[in-house]
C-alpha cells in the first residue's frame, strides 16, 4: 500500500533548512515499518539528510556549496533568469531530488543527529513543492 502527500513548503531564504518536523507534521501517522520517499519537484532547489543539532552545519554547507559553484562562472549560458539560477540548477544536480527513509515502529528510522533538508540555491526560489510517498 501506498500513501501519497503533496506538501507546498513556504519560500524560504537561501540556503539549508530542517524541514524533518514540518514533514511529519504533514503527513500524520506513519505505519509500523516501511519506506518514506521525499521527492522534490523543482531543478533550483534539492532534498538531502544531514546533521540536524548544530545550526553551523548549515552555514558551513551554504559556504562551501558557493564556493564550488561560483555565481560569476564564466562561460554560462542560461543566465536568463539572474545570475543565481544556473549555479542553482548544478547544485541540485549534485545533492539530487529525493531521499529513501526507513520507517520502523512508526518512526523514521533517522540517525541521532539526521533531519531531513530543503535545499533552497535561489535568492528567490519561491515556495516549493514536495511528494512524499509512504510505502508500507
Amino acid at each position: 500500500m501506498v500513501d501519497q502527500y503533496q506538501i507546498k513548503l513556504a519560500s524560504r531564504q537561501r540556503g539549508f533548512h530542517l524541514i524533518t518536523e514540518e514533514v511529519l507534521r504533514q503527513i500524520g501517522r506513519l505505519p509500523k515499518a516501511g519506506i518514506l520517499n521525499i521527492f522534490i519537484k523543482h531543478t533550483s532547489a534539492a532534498i538531502t539528510i544531514n546533521e540536524n543539532a548544530d545550526p553551523s552545519v548549515r552555514v558551513d554547507f551554504e559556504r562551501y556549496y558557493n564556493e564550488i559553484v561560483d555565481e560569476n562562472l564564466p562561460g554560462l549560458t542560461h543566465t536568463i533568469e539572474g545570475p543565481d539560477d544556473m549555479p542553482a540548477h548544478i547544485k541540485a544536480a549534485l545533492t539530487g531530488s529525493d531521499i529513501n527513509i526507513p520507517i520502523t515502529n512508526g518512526q523514521l528510522n533517522l540517525g541521532t543527529w539526521q533531519g531531513i533538508y530543503l535545499c533552497e540555491f535561489r535568492n528567490y526560489g519561491g515556495a516549493r513543492t514536495i511528494i512524499v510517498s509512504v510505502y508500507h
